[in-house]
């Protein structure tokens, strides 16, 4: 079931981090979307394995949405070097 919420967590998270880094991305809503979910996994999965917490305490925990935000920023930026280069 975490992985359910990890993915719900992610699609808003994919939101946030694009609201915080701003930029010309190739690729509309449905990339964002997908960033935020692997963003909402990997933010999950860093938290269980650097910090050694269970990461997801609750869907309204603050924990829960920053590594789910920080995971998708992480996506995020390494999207737009790999994108980047294509383009040029």
């Amino acid at each position: 079931m975490s992985i359910i919420a990890w993915i719900l967590i992610g699609l808003l998270a994919g939101a946030i981090a694009k609201a915080l880094m701003p930029g010309r991305d190739p690729g509309g809503c449905l990339i964002t979307m997908l960033i935020g979910i692997a963003g909402g996994l990997l933010g999950g999965w860093l938290g269980k394995v650097i910090f050694g917490v269970h990461s997801i305490k609750g869907f309204f925990h603050l924990s829960t949405w920053i590594a789910a935000v920080v995971g998708s920023i992480i996506v995020l930026a390494i999207y737009r070097l790999i994108a980047g280069r294509r383009t040029r």
